[in-house]
């Protein structure tokens, strides 16, 4: 009896071990190996749409004899040129502030020292335009204000998910289309997809901004916004049979 009880003593803590290690055993996922001939196939597919947000850089470039009197002017008109961009509907989340900086202006001379004679300050925000058409009105407006710095516009989709998915459908339909070309000239049909992979692309819009020339000898910027293009290029193996 006693050395049936400690025989069961001892194998009690070797089972107590064994349980653990028995749950973390991975399961093993059958994977049905390639019988077939294998065919790599990329495809690229397209999709467009008119941009209908533009982003630009607007901002202000002031001198002064000493840093803070350049400083002060420059917070003065960039305040006038922010509260014009509202006066004119861009809501606050569409205004951010890209760059802020202060730098001292040298006058050089052979064999001198270079002397300061003055500073430069610049500040300038990043504004998203929602309704395309009237931010070159918006951006001329910033200039009577005060601006003196524009740069831009990038031209984007706001919500790229659908001519996304259009392209990706237009993709597999080529890649599709292809795969059976080459299975029937090597006298072999589709059997299935092995694995597909995708890259992203978005072109650049075009046309970019122009001038127009208005009746009173004033320029008025005009952006339009052209089309963008939304691409996908995918990477899709067959097995043929």
């Amino acid at each position: 009896m006693t050395s049936r009880l400690t025989a069961a003593l001892l194998a009690a803590p070797l089972l107590a071990i064994s349980l653990p290690a028995a749950a973390q055993t991975p399961i093993a996922v059958p994977v049905t190996p390639m019988a077939g001939t294998q065919l790599d196939i990329v495809a690229r597919g397209e999709s467009t749409r008119v941009p209908d947000v533009a982003t630009i850089s607007a901002g202000v470039v002031t001198q002064a004899a000493d840093a803070a009197g350049a400083m002060r002017e420059n917070a003065q008109r960039m305040d006038r040129v922010i509260a014009a961009l509202k006066r004119a509907g861009v809501a606050d989340r569409d205004i951010q502030t890209a760059t802020i900086g202060l730098n001292p202006q040298y006058r050089y001379q052979e064999g001198q020292a270079p002397v300061i004679t003055g500073y430069q300050a610049t500040n300038s925000v990043s504004v998203r335009f929602r309704d395309v058409e009237q931010s070159g009105a918006i951006l001329d407006a910033l200039v009577a204000e005060g601006a003196n710095q524009i740069n831009g516009p990038d031209l984007t989709i706001d919500k790229p998910q659908a001519a996304m998915d259009e392209a990706r459908l237009d993709a597999m339909r080529t890649a599709r289309e292809r795969a059976e070309l080459y299975a029937k000239a090597a006298g072999l049909s589709v059997r299935r997809i092995v694995a597909i992979s995708e890259t992203l692309e978005m072109g650049p819009p075009v046309p970019m901004p122009v001038m127009r020339m208005q009746a009173a000898d004033a320029a008025e910027s005009k952006v339009i916004a052209g089309e963008q293009t939304v691409g996908i290029t995918l990477s899709v193996r067959f097995e043929l049979q």
